[in-house]
């Protein structure tokens, strides 16, 4: 929820790791570490001026095991929330992004593709698909009135956005209402101009309007104060492309045919009864989320309408598989992986980069390693690039054996409004935001 706001990782790779499996890291990365090593690099004046003034965990709160769990402020009563939106610089307007029309659709696209997230390299940016937008943005009982933009007054460009989508998150055995912040960029040209605190008031204050007191999101920098922090992990699916283009190198003593014979895949999935999902699952795909989500601290809460949305499957945006066991025709298994693409920025001979990132997965019959083998045998049939992964959930068990390398960036996840007294492991995370 900065002008830096990272989704899922950087667009890039970590170039420098080698095409052999890596070990994985030692975990220095403690909630205490970071805000530490983080606070010791600040000047007292770059300290966050904004986020200090908000309803969120702060710095110097950090293992104070005192502080109640749960809401930092109460709610306060709805005819006292503001009515009117904050004021913008006065060039400026506000505009409510409706995604249903194909003209704003096209706006929204084009100002992310040109001034969304890019690696520090500037070498690859986020191209999020106008079907991705639109999914992404219109879940059950979504508002309109959160897709908010900010117009230039006297040419009617679309300079900025911001989004909220309602969802339910469960925290430990409560159930919150939230909004989930994503997609928050302002024009390249218009980063001086302060606009980032006031579109996250302004999305907080119509998120506020609705009753709704906390929210969840994701960055790419530290802020006060982090739930926990994943790392995202890529497997070369066309290796001979990535290192072409950057994203990886060659790692030392390999050369490019060994290191396409190390990432060859099998032709076909191996699991018994793997089949794509279709409508008629979505009963018994929610009953096993909801199952295998129970475990993790802070999980979504879905029921069928959700699965029905975010899960069941759209060309170019999700994929999603079931296993039915061929005897019971009881399904067993599931996993899911997501669209995303990112511009190739500065090559002549590529343009874009496919990547699939791994949504949900749910193993209960077949092991969670077999499963995402055939995960990766089914993208790279459909020609991605590279899988990538966060390391929550249980997906730490698989990175290694399956040739998983760890990126260069780290994404750190927020609750706005409500405390958890500390730090999780990235383990106890079952929360996937896009």
């Amino acid at each position: 929820m900065t002008e830096n706001n990272s989704p899922p990782g950087s667009p890039k790779g970590n170039p420098e790791h080698t095409s052999e499996a890596n070990p994985l890291p030692k975990d220095d990365s403690s909630l205490e570490n970071i805000v530490r090593r983080f606070q010791d690099s600040m000047s007292l004046s770059k300290r966050h001026k904004f986020w200090e003034t908000q309803p969120v965990g702060q710095f110097k709160d950090v293992g104070d095991t005192s502080l109640p769990e749960g809401p930092i402020e109460p709610p306060t009563p709805l005819s006292e929330v503001k009515q009117e939106p904050y004021n913008l610089p006065s060039q400026y307007e506000w505009t409510t992004c409706n995604m249903d029309s194909e003209e704003t659709c096209n706006e929204v696209y084009n100002l992310l593709k040109n001034n969304y997230v890019e690696d520090d390299e500037n070498m690859f940016r986020f191209n999020y698909s106008k079907e991705f937008l639109r999914w992404a943005l219109r879940p059950p009982g979504y508002y309109k009135s959160w897709h908010i933009g900010v117009r230039a007054k006297t040419s009617k460009k679309l300079v900025a956005f911001i989004t909220g989508v309602p969802a339910r998150i469960r925290v430990r055995d409560e159930v919150v209402k939230m909004a989930e912040i994503n997609f928050l960029c302002v024009h390249k040209k218009l980063r001086s101009k302060r606009l980032a605190p006031v579109m996250i008031k302004e999305v907080t204050r119509r998120v506020h309007l609705e009753n709704i007191w906390q929210a969840a999101y994701t960055a790419g920098v530290v802020l006060p104060t982090p739930i926990t922090t994943c790392q995202y992990w890529h497997r070369s699916l066309n290796p001979k492309k990535l290192i072409d283009v950057g994203f990886s190198r060659l790692g030392p003593r390999m050369t490019m045919s060994r290191t396409i014979k190390l990432y060859k895949l099998p032709d076909q999935p191996v699991t018994p009864g793997f089949r794509k999902m279709e409508l008629r699952d979505v009963p018994a795909v929610t009953r096993l989320l909801r199952q295998y989500l129970s475990q993790f601290v802070v999980s979504p809460d879905f029921d069928e309408n959700d699965v029905e949305h975010w899960l069941l499957p759209t060309e170019d945006v999700i994929d999603s598989y079931v296993v039915e066991s061929p005897k019971t025709h009881d399904l067993t298994d599931f996993y899911s992986f997501y669209t995303l693409s990112s511009s190739i920025l500065g090559n002549q001979n590529y343009s874009i980069l496919k990547a699939a990132y791994s949504y949900y997965n749910v193993s209960t019959k077949t092991p969670l390693l077999q499963l995402m083998n055939d995960a990766l045998i089914v993208a790279k049939k459909k020609d991605f690039d590279v899988f990538n992964t966060p390391d929550a959930m249980h997906n730490e068990s698989f990175l290694k054996e399956l040739k998983f390398g760890p990126g260069d960036g780290q994404l750190h996840y927020y609750l706005y409004n409500y405390r958890i007294r500390n730090a999780l492991r990235t383990s106890e995370l079952g929360l996937v935001l896009l």
